[in-house]
Parts: C-alpha cells; structure tokens; sequence
C-alpha cells in the first residue's frame, strides 16, 4: 500500500481563506484540496440548496426534447420510458415514468432483459414498441451509440429522445434529441450527471415549461441520490446538490420502496454509505438475478404493504447475488494462477458458464487481490460478453478503445465498462488488451494508494472537527472522506481480531497522554503483530461517529497499519 500525501494548498490562499471563514487551518486545508478557495464557495458547499441546480434548457437539444413530449402529451400519445437495467437505469425510468404520469395515462416502462436483450436499447424493445403503438420512446442511461437502433425505431414510425450519461462515438443517432452533457457541442455547466440525473434535468425542463415550481419536484430526489451514490460519479457540483437533497427527502419522507428496503439499516440518519452498501446493491440485485422490473416495480409502487414484499424479493435475489459472486470470484482468482498470470499487466479470465449478472461484481473483487485493470467474460449467446473495471487513475474505456478493432461493441466510464466480442477473437484481444496496458499503465499505479489529506495529533480530534466533517457530506468521488495520518500510536493492550472469519482488527489506541480512542480496521488482522509489540506505528483513518448501546463515540476507521 503507498501512502502519498494530497498536494498542500497555497500558503496564502490557506490564510485568506481562513479569515474569510473565520476557521481554523485544518479545516481551511481540507477545502481548498477540495477546490474550494473562496467564501461563496464554501456558503454553497455547505449549504447546498435547489438553487445551486443550473436551468435546464442549457443542455443542449433540451428544447426539442421537451417540444416533442408536449406533443405527445397533448395528443395523447403512448410514451415508453426505457432505461438499463442497473441502479441508474432503474431509478431513472422510475423517476421519468412517475412524472409523466401526472400529466397522463399513456405512459409504460422498458427493461431490456440483461440475458436475452443485453445492455441498452434492444431491437427487441423497439418490436414491443412497434406491436404496442408507442408512438415515442425516452430511453434513460442509455442510447448514445444506438445508431441502428434509433434507425430501425424511424423506420417504424417511433421518435426516440435520448438522455444518458456515457461518452458518445463518432456518429450520434439520429433521435428528435440526445441530451448528453459529454456531447462535443453540449456546453452544459456540468457534465457529470448520472442517466438518473439527466432524466431529473428533463423532468425539471417540462416542469419549468408549466411554470411548475421545482419545489415540487424535491420528492423525487431520493431516486436522484440513490443513482449519484449507486453509479459513483464524482461528489462534486450539482450531483453533490442532488445528493443531498436526495438524502434530505430519503430522511423525512422516502418513497415506500427505498423505505422497505432500508428497513434493516440501524442508523437512525441515512447516509450516502448506507445507499452504497445497502440499497443499491439490492436494486441491483434484481437486473442480475432475475429483471430488473422488479426494481422498478418496487421504486415505483407508493402501497406499503406491496412495497414490503417486493423488498422481501429482492432480498433474496441479493442473497443468491452474494452465494454466486463469492464462487465465481474464486473460480476466477484460481484461473489466473492456473494460467501462471498473477504478474501481467492485466486480468482477463472467462468461462462460458459464469453469471452473466455478478461479472462486474466479480471484476471489482478480483481487482482487491491484483490491483490491476480487470475484464471478467462469460458467454453470451454468439458472443463473449464482459465487464470491465479499473484501478484509481487509470482510464479503462481509453485502454478498450485501442482495442476497438477486435470488439463488436463496448461503452462505459473511465473505471467501468461493459464489451462483447466474437469467441474467435478473445485470444487476440486479451493479448492487445495487455500490450495497451503495459504500455500505458504508470508504474505507480500498479500498488494500491492511500490519499492522505493531513498529518494530525490525535488531541486535535473533538466533537467541534466532528461536526464540521459531517458538514463536508455527502462523501464520493472527488469529494472523499478526509483520511488523516497520526504517528507515534500506541495500543492500550485492546488489539484483537474480530469477524466471523477474524480478518478484521479492533483496538484502543492512545498518542502520548491523549484521550484514548476506538478504532477498527476492516481486513486489517494481518497487521496484529504491529500493534501487539508494545512499539509505536502509524495508521491512516477516516473519523466516524460509532453509536454502541445509545452511546456515541468517535472512533477512527483504519485503513492501513504501519511500524
């Protein structure tokens, strides 16, 4: 683990920036290496509010997007709201589709279904549209490269409008509107929307063309942070606003599928960390299990008692997710031994059989032990069809677009990407993939790094920095918990390993004569020995509240040990 410190901001921009605030360097140090330099900035950062979202008509083609639904709307046209069927996807066509249908009863959804359609639009899709008469399609967290298919759905008399998120190719299809902020000719403020992001932006258009007050549209909100946390784009701007409205919304009044499945949450106030480890990977869990209609079905339904046993379905998808992801991600550890690759560049591994739902899955937890760009591939019908994830810093979708002339399609993000390629090219392609990557994988990035903001005593931790970090939430990309650096640690004699397989560390550590504070390091036990030896280390944590018995205490969250 390299442990590297975040550049130290301008001494004087550091000052003046602390009397214009009237706080302390610490805190002053850790804004500005979140590029916030001045007192307007900060206001907004720590109170963002629906006025910092940006009017909607500046992304480009949202008036003819918004021209052709009221269209529809006014001549009663049949509207499908069609979206991917991860988390983004599903709350997006959850969101859209709840909004519309205020307005009229025309209106149906569309999930592709992940084993037979694939990701994104599907021909299949445009055929139930064509047999059903939809006269117009909304596709949601997908569509940019759908050259074809917008071409097919033309040809049948459907108009398509395009909302997504991912970069586009050379040729855009050919929809009434594609609104993408990561167009070339999209001057957007803001160009790191999720799919549901972008659907909120045209349901606040059409709002804003009925002189709606958006206001009104804050209940939709918990949808929108649910997407932001789920799809990890960076915690920045107006997702960071989205966000913490949508968690303002998840606290007081969530919809009564969010609420069914947060049921087992203890925490008495949602976070952004209970979206991530808790709610999205049970939406999730429907698209990869069985369909991702059940999802949208939950996020749609406004009964309770109905909302409760959709969540005590999707319970269960997840808990079959976890049996499949925990076999296939040692059936894929095992076969990068067997075929002697624990030192590439790169982990390629495929085997016909695997679940095509939990590949991505597999990808992320193969990367835990090889810290290295990672594709996991499966059979799919005629082809193979892979996840793709990548390490901090480096650009997978890059890496695959080099490959391009192997695949028969790919898309996705800088960290994640999805791909399908012809059997008879998979030996070509891994071998192209590994040279791209050798070529242009920095040396630095093959071990894992820790990004520390400051070196603090532990005297400096009180309940007064407590209350100013929780103001620095919502945390993600770009905007991550602080991670502090303390040396000169002791254990009180505490250290032990805990779990159900003992892979995680507790300890009492205390500095000097300071106050003496909890800690607990998740699959830190192997570093038990540095800490028993009755010698001092260092350790780099994140701070957190940790509620035990009605008491809470602040207690630092370990992420790595050394002498």
């Amino acid at each position: 683990m390299r442990w590297t410190f975040k550049p130290q901001p301008d001494p004087l921009l550091l000052e003046a920036l602390q009397e214009s605030l009237q706080i302390d360097a610490l805190t002053a140090s850790l804004l500005v290496q979140r590029g916030i330099t001045s007192f307007d900035q900060a206001r907004q950062f720590f109170r963002p509010s629906i006025a910092d979202l940006h009017d909607p008509f500046l992304m480009k083609d949202m008036d003819l997007a918004v021209g052709r639904i009221e269209t529809a709307l006014a001549k009663q046209e049949k509207i499908l709201v069609f979206g991917d069927y991860d988390v983004d996807g599903t709350t997006a066509v959850s969101l859209v589709s709840a909004y519309l249908k205020t307005r009229t009863e025309q209106v149906a959804t569309y999930i592709p279904d992940r084993y037979i359609e694939g990701y994104g639009v599907s021909f299949q899709g445009i055929d139930f549209a064509s047999d059903n008469e939809f006269s117009l399609i909304i596709a949601l967290d997908c569509g940019i490269k759908s050259v074809a298919h917008v071409q097919y759905a033309q040809e049948r008399g459907i108009d398509f409008i395009i909302c997504d998120h991912h970069r586009p190719g050379e040729i855009l299809p050919e929809a009434i509107a594609v609104l993408d902020p990561k167009r070339d000719d999209c001057f957007y403020p803001y160009d790191e929307l999720c799919g549901c992001g972008i659907g909120f932006k045209l349901i606040q258009a059409l709002a804003q063309n009925q002189n709606q007050d958006v206001e009104e549209l804050l209940p939709y909100l918990d949808l929108v942070a649910t997407a932001i946390a789920a799809d990890i784009v960076p915690m920045t701007g107006e997702n960071r606003a989205l966000a913490y409205l949508g968690l303002q919304v998840m606290n007081t009044n969530p919809r009564p599928g969010i609420r069914a499945l947060l049921q087992h949450v203890k925490n008495k106030i949602y976070t952004i960390s209970d979206v991530v480890f808790t709610l999205a990977p049970r939406i999730n869990a429907a698209g990869r299990i069985k369909h991702g209609n059940y999802a949208v079905a939950l996020l749609s339904e406004f009964d309770q008692e109905q909302a409760l046993q959709f969540a005590a379905d999707i319970e269960q998808f997840n808990a079959d997710r976890k049996v499949l992801d925990q076999f296939i991600t040692q059936e894929a550890l095992a076969q990068i031994i067997q075929n002697k690759e624990e030192n590439a560049a790169t982990t390629v591994v495929f085997q016909a059989d695997w679940h095509k739902g939990v590949i991505g899955i597999v990808a992320s937890r193969v990367i835990e032990t090889y810290h290295r760009p990672t594709l996991v591939f499966t059979q799919s019908g005629e082809y193979y069809a892979a996840s793709a994830r990548s390490v901090p810093g480096f650009d997978v979708y890059e890496a695959l677009e080099a490959c391009a002339e192997h695949l028969v399609q790919f898309g996705g993000h800088k960290y994640a990407a999805g791909l399908s390629l012809k059997p008879e090219n998979y030996a070509a392609f891994k071998q192209a993939f590994e040279k791209v990557v050798q070529a242009t994988l920095p040396t630095e990035m093959e071990t894992p790094e820790i990004e520390i903001d400051a070196e603090i005593e532990l005297a400096q931790i009180t309940p007064k920095l407590m209350r100013i970090l929780k103001q620095f939430e919502p945390f993600g990309p770009q905007n991550l918990a602080p991670v502090f650096l303390t040396k000169n640690l002791r254990d009180t004699g505490y250290a032990k390993p805990i779990g159900a397989d003992q892979t995680h560390l507790k300890l009492q550590v205390v500095q000097g004569n300071s106050e003496r504070f909890g800690a607990i390091g998740f699959g830190l036990s192997d570093k038990l020995s540095l800490v028993n030896q009755r010698q001092s280390f260092e350790a780099v944590y994140c701070l957190e509240e940790n509620d035990w018995n009605n008491r809470v205490s602040i207690q630092l969250r370990i992420k790595d040990i050394q002498a």
